[in-house]
């Protein structure tokens, strides 16, 4: 009799690896492990992962490369909001699961699996991100966590695995590292603690460059689009830019938020390329858009954000916010010079067609082109006239 399937989003690191052999071993289940690309798998890194699922004794391997419709359907929305969890986090994992879970439950539907697995355990945000969308898309699905359900240690894991024969550095493990094109999430000991401070070599890039240099961004509606002389489509802009900052080892930091599940979290990343995109496209709208513009997008962005991380993507209500955020990206072109030295950088200025900061309106402070001081004396009198009016009813004008 045939073994009933089961599809495990696979990483290929401690936790899957471990569901992986589980899942075959104590389940007797014809494991297909399906590994999502979103950008930030290098083609040797894949071929290591594919290595590892055959080790595991996955029964089929697949690469599921979604980086084209994660950037296009999530990426550029963060870009557009200047989305930073808690003024901090470039969302770059929380962004990216929600994407692997649809692209799980498609494969899953397309070879007939009975169940989908994921490695989450059960103190993060990742096992509801997950959750949800299986429930949502695949309710007939039957989800399957071992190491929640377990409520397995690291340390646990790697014994199991050292005992049904697999080999491997399990000393990495002590770090669990995801990446994306959005960035990477580094959690470890350090981090579970609220003094814990990341190691050097937990991050995935080291300091190669100390000479500081000055790069330029271009900007077309909101998109990266040039970095200097090159020019092309934005995924591939984020990833050179990505190639040239984190010589530097820009980027870094640790995230403090509440979780999903309402306990205080911490994890370190690593996002030298969307740091640097938020900030300079900031810049470039704080030049190009209105004050109304700029303050009922940072509201609206700042819920967008938080529904995203919180798994909440396939929120109908999203598609609005979506709608607002690309509408005010219209003007939104340009170029910005950016300052790149060893572990920071700085945004220096930008030069836009849409400036708005013109000077043939006038220059701030120095000179006036388009009203006169009446002008000004009337508009201050009318805006000021109904506080006054107060003031003056309850009697708290000093005589």
């Amino acid at each position: 009799m045939a073994k009933e399937r089961v599809v495990l989003a696979f990483s290929g690191g401690l936790d899957t690896s471990f569901c992986a052999k589980y899942l075959a071993q104590e389940k007797d289940l014809e494991v297909y492990a399906a590994t999502v690309q979103t950008g930030g798998f290098s083609d040797e890194e894949l071929a290591q992962i594919q290595r590892r699922a055959k080790d595991v004794g996955c029964a089929d391997f697949i690469i599921l490369d979604e980086t084209q419709e994660f950037y296009q359907k999530c990426i550029r929305y963060l870009v557009y909001g200047n989305v930073l969890r808690n003024n901090t986090y470039p969302l770059s994992v929380s962004a990216e699961r929600v994407f692997q879970a649809m692209a799980v439950v498609k494969y899953a539907r397309k070879i007939g699996a009975k169940y989908i697995a994921h490695g989450s355990t059960g103190a993060g945000n990742d096992q509801v991100r997950f959750d949800i969308v299986f429930q949502i898309m695949a309710p007939d699905i039957e989800i399957i966590t071992p190491i929640r359900d377990l409520k397995l240690s690291r340390e646990s894991e790697i014994e199991y695995l050292k005992k049904a024969g697999i080999q491997a550095d399990w000393k990495k493990a002590k770090y669990s590292i995801n990446q994306g094109l959005w960035g990477t999430s580094v959690g470890g000991v350090e981090t579970l603690t609220s003094d814990g401070i990341l190691p050097e070599e937990a991050y995935p890039s080291q300091l190669e460059e100390t000479n500081p240099i000055q790069i330029t961004l271009h900007f077309e509606k909101g998109e990266l689009v040039g970095l200097d002389n090159l020019r092309d489509e934005p995924v591939r802009m984020i990833r050179q830019l990505h190639q040239v900052a984190k010589k530097y080892a820009i980027g870094r930091g640790v995230h403090v938020g509440d979780t999903i599940i309402g306990i205080k979290g911490r994890v370190g990343f690593e996002a030298a390329a969307p740091l640097i995109i938020i900030k300079a496209h900031h810049l470039l709208e704080k030049h190009t858009l209105t004050k109304w513009q700029m303050y009922w997008k940072d509201y609206i962005a700042n819920t967008y954000g938080m529904m995203l991380h919180e798994g909440q993507y396939l929120e109908p209500v999203m598609r609005s916010f979506e709608v607002f955020l690309e509408s005010t990206q219209v003007y939104v072109s340009g170029s910005v010079k950016v300052k790149l030295a060893p572990y920071f950088f700085e945004v220096l200025g930008c030069q836009s067609k849409h400036d708005l900061m013109s000077s043939r309106f006038g220059s701030y402070g120095e000179m006036n082109r388009t009203w006169s001081g009446e002008d000004v004396k009337g508009f201050t009198k009318i805006l000021g006239n109904q506080t006054s009016i107060f003031y003056q009813v309850n009697g708290l004008v000093q005589k």
